[in-house]
């Protein structure tokens, strides 16, 4: 029965993918030169991962040698095409032909919806109305998307301020749009982005006493636009009845991951409070593991001077925690910002968790703690694969001692993966808005999802993580001051292994190839 899961989520998990990278192709076509390169960019990073499934299907298992060449080559692939991507798109024939088709997309969606509620006379050709700009900026960009049936927008003394700072040295304006309470500025970039915003932003913040701010955002035709918009739309600091909620939840998590530790020690801390003291070293383990976590955001949100909430932890009585949420209370000042903060935890977990399992793995001896199966292994590629490298013969008999860091390493690793997801604001989905956008974060959110829905075949935990994502994490971070400037490659770089550690650590080994690694009897699955 087993088999036939494990198998069943393996090819349903490879249409997935082809059909994706199809759909990807299909969609790229008509976009010419630039749409086949960002297609090839995103066939870059699937491809080691197509082809290891494909090769395990067939029966066929590849080293560790030939899986890092495999990524090394998508990376170095991923930065060429990215270069040739940045040089293509400065081209100003194929920008003009990139444009003709947006607009052709535009026209053809203003044929197929405009007799639905349009009481004007609205052609294809008319000049955009500020909804028209507002809707796409919002899919764009994720800027709020409800406007009132007459958009105030700015005063108009505010707007003559904000008006007369643009110039043909920074952003050319050429058509202002009222938008919710600020206004929308059309036009041509004239500078280098960063400098051009942090010129506006200084310009606008001391006209208008700091009741105003820009954000230098690209709109759904590929082109820079200015949001101004007012200061006091900014995150909010955490209100009495958050501060409570966090409190309460930081309770429970202490519960949860005591209890957790209880059964992980063979026992009930429910009904047995008076053995609480067995509990302590574990719970403080996985406490350590959370904690470098949370520290490891802060200090980074800290270098960018972004304020974060208190973190809002999640308990889970089958591991006792699957770590925190944390939201942010200010504007973040660039993609760069919002990947640096979100990697700096899952990073640092991971850190901690991979040493604490590997000492725990060299400390393990034949007394020692823990007796557990040896099919234990079998719940992860990464972890049945370092312990293969390190206690490999011992992994043939039914059960095998280990050391309690063993354990903690493997909770660390699991509670690290899950938020390496790509999904809403996870801090993997976090980092992958950061490198490639909000369209392809919106994808890789309902992928994600996808992913954990077969995953609930053979681990009910998955269930469990995939309602809290829909619940309460599945929206996109709102935008940065300057969305323009794209991470750096270093960035890139990091995002792919953090990716790959989660991939490795949350799929099981298949039944053959944990047999031909000589790890157990039967598969199971941690946590099922």
């Amino acid at each position: 029965m087993e088999i036939v899961k494990n198998n069943i989520v393996s090819i349903v998990t490879g249409v997935i993918t082809f059909a994706v990278l199809a759909w990807g192709y299909v969609r790229s076509r008509p976009y010419g030169k630039l749409g086949l390169l960002s297609w090839l960019q995103s066939l870059s990073l699937a491809a080691p991962w197509v082809t290891f499934f494909i090769l395990i299907a067939i029966g066929v298992y590849p080293n560790g040698v030939f899986i890092l060449s495999l990524i090394i080559a998508s990376i170095v692939a991923y930065i060429v095409l990215g270069r040739e991507l940045r040089k293509l798109a400065r081209d100003e024939d194929e920008r003009a032909k990139l444009e003709a088709r947006l607009a052709a997309d535009r026209r053809d969606e203003q044929g197929d919806t405009g007799d639905m509620g349009n009481t004007g006379n609205k052609t294809a050709g008319d000049r955009p109305t500020s909804r028209d700009l507002s809707a796409n900026l919002s899919r764009a960009t994720g800027m709020p998307t409800t406007l009132p049936a007459e958009p105030e927008g700015m005063s108009p003394e505010d707007l003559d301020t904000v008006r007369s700072i643009f110039g043909v040295d920074t952003f050319f304006a050429t058509e202002t749009l009222p938008y919710q309470s600020g206004a929308i500025f059309r036009g041509n970039l004239r500078g280098e982005p960063e400098a051009t915003y942090q010129s506006l932003e200084t310009k606008i913040a001391t006209a208008t006493n700091n009741r105003y701010r820009a954000f230098l955002v690209e709109n759904r035709d590929g082109k820079p636009v200015v949001v101004v918009l007012p200061t006091a739309d900014d995150p909010q600091p955490m209100n009495a009845t958050q501060v409570g909620l966090a409190i309460a939840l930081l309770l429970g998590t202490l519960v949860t991951t005591a209890i957790a530790s209880g059964l992980f020690l063979s026992f009930d801390l429910l009904t047995q409070l008076d053995r609480l003291s067995e509990v302590i070293p574990l719970t403080l383990g996985i406490w350590a593991i959370i904690g470098s976590h949370e520290i490891a955001h802060a200090i980074a949100a800290r270098r960018y001077k972004v304020s974060l909430s208190w973190p809002f932890f999640i308990p889970s009585w089958q591991i006792g925690s699957f770590g925190a949420i944390v939201r942010f209370q200010s504007i973040l000042p660039n993609r760069s910002a919002l990947f640096d903060i979100a990697a700096a935890g899952p990073m640092a977990g991971l850190l901690l968790s991979i040493v604490m399992l590997v000492l725990g793995l060299e400390l393990s001896t034949d007394t020692s703690l823990f007796q557990i199966p040896t099919d234990f292994f079998r719940g992860s590629i990464l972890v049945g694969g370092i312990a293969k490298l390190l206690i490999g013969d011992r992994l043939a008999a039914s059960l095998v001692s280990i050391h309690p860091l063993v354990l903690l390493g493997w909770l660390g690793l699991v509670i690290n993966a899950l938020n390496l997801l790509p999904a809403g604001k996870l801090d993997g989905g976090r980092m992958m808005q950061a490198i490639y956008g909000r369209r392809v974060a919106g994808v890789a959110t309902i992928l994600s999802l996808l992913f954990l829905g077969i995953a609930t075949l053979v681990n009910p935990l998955a269930l469990y993580w995939a309602i809290v994502i829909l619940v309460v994490q599945r929206d996109l971070e709102r935008p940065s001051s300057n969305e323009l400037v794209e991470p750096s490659d270093s960035r890139v770089i990091v995002a792919l292994l953090g990716f790959l550690v989660m991939i490795l650590t949350l799929i099981p080994l298949t039944p053959s190839l944990a047999a031909k690694w000589g790890i157990g009897s039967a598969a199971i699955v941690f946590g099922g």
